[in-house]
C-alpha cells in the first residue's frame, strides 16, 4: 500500500509531544517548562498548551512547585503484559469524552489489509451511532471515515481499493463517478475535516479527520442524525482539534 509523501495528522506536533515525554521521562524528580523547552527547542507559546493536554490525559502529572513528572497514564500504558489493554482502555476513554463534548458518536477507523475497519467507537442513546445498512468496507467512496482513508493513499492504492470494491449509489448525493472522487480527494485541505452529506445514508451527516501514526493510516469521524446538521461543521472542527490524544494513543 502507496502513501502520499507527505501524510498530515489532525495533530501536526506528534513528534514534538513524543519528545516532551521522553524529556520528562529522564528526569524523575521532576523537570521545569523552561528545561523541557530548552531541551526539545519548542517555544514556550507551543509548549503550555502541549503540557496543559498532556496533563489532562495522565501522561504527564506537575507537581507542588510546578515541574513535571511522569502521570500514571503513561506508567500504566507501560506495564509490559497489559499495554494492550490498557492503551484500547485509554483510547475508549477518549473516545467516551469526545462523544459526551461533541453530543454525537464517535469512530476510529483504520486501513488495515487494504479494507477499512471500524477498530473503536462511542455512541448512546443521545449520540446514536450510523445504521450500518452497507459494510463500510464496501462504501470508502460515500461515508466519511472511508473517504478520509482515501485521501492518504496515492492514486494507485485508491485504485486497487476501488477495484475490490466498485462505487455504488446509495443515495442520490453519492458520487459515482471515480474521476471526480478523485478530484475532490485530491483537492482536500488536510486541516479541514472530511464530510459525508447523506452520501452514505439519507437522515445522517459525518464528518471525519485524518489520523496518520507512523505508517498507518486512520481517521476519527463524528456522526450526527439530520437534525442536528448545523452542528456539524462546527463539531467536525472541534473533533480536528481534540484529536491529539487519540493520535498520541496510537504512537505511544
Amino acid at each position: 500500500m502507496a502513501l502520499k509523501p507527505e501524510p498530515t495528522a489532525p495533530f501536526h506536533s506528534v513528534q514534538y509531544v513524543l519528545r516532551v515525554l521522553e524529556t520528562v521521562s529522564r528526569y524523575g524528580g521532576g523537570v521545569t517548562d523552561v528545561q523541557i523547552a530548552r531541551e526539545t527547542g519548542l517555544p514556550t507559546g507551543h509548549l503550555a498548551p502541549m503540557l496543559a493536554m498532556l496533563v489532562r490525559e495522565g501522561y504527564v502529572e506537575r507537581v507542588a512547585d510546578g515541574a513535571y513528572t511522569i502521570g500514571d497514564s503513561l506508567v500504566l500504558i507501560g506495564s509490559g503484559a497489559t499495554r494492550q489493554q490498557a492503551l484500547e482502555a485509554k483510547l475508549q476513554d477518549t473516545l467516551t469524552q469526545l462523544r459526551d463534548s461533541l453530543g454525537a458518536a464517535v469512530y476510529i477507523s483504520r486501513y488495515i489489509d487494504g479494507e477499512v475497519r471500524i477498530t473503536q467507537f462511542a455512541d448512546g442513546p443521545r449520540a446514536p451511532r450510523v445504521h450500518e445498512y452497507v459494510d463500510f468496507r464496501y462504501a470508502a467512496h460515500a461515508a466519511a471515515v472511508g473517504k478520509c482513508l482515501l485521501t492518504q493513499l496515492d492514486r494507485n492504492a485508491r485504485r486497487d481499493h476501488l477495484s475490490r470494491h466498485k462505487i455504488t449509489r446509495f443515495t442520490s448525493r453519492t458520487i459515482t463517478s471515480e474521476r471526480l472522487l478523485f478530484s475532490k480527494l485530491d483537492s482536500q485541505p488536510p486541516t479541514v475535516p472530511v464530510l459525508d452529506l447523506q452520501e452514505y445514508a439519507v437522515g445522517t451527516v459525518c464528518a471525519a479527520v485524518p489520523l496518520t501514526a507512523g505508517a498507518a493510516v486512520g481517521s476519527l469521524a463524528l456522526s450526527l442524525p439530520i437534525e442536528h446538521a448545523h452542528r456539524l461543521r462546527a463539531a467536525a472542527d472541534t473533533l480536528n482539534r481534540k484529536a491529539a490524544p487519540v493520535v498520541l494513543s496510537l504512537v505511544l
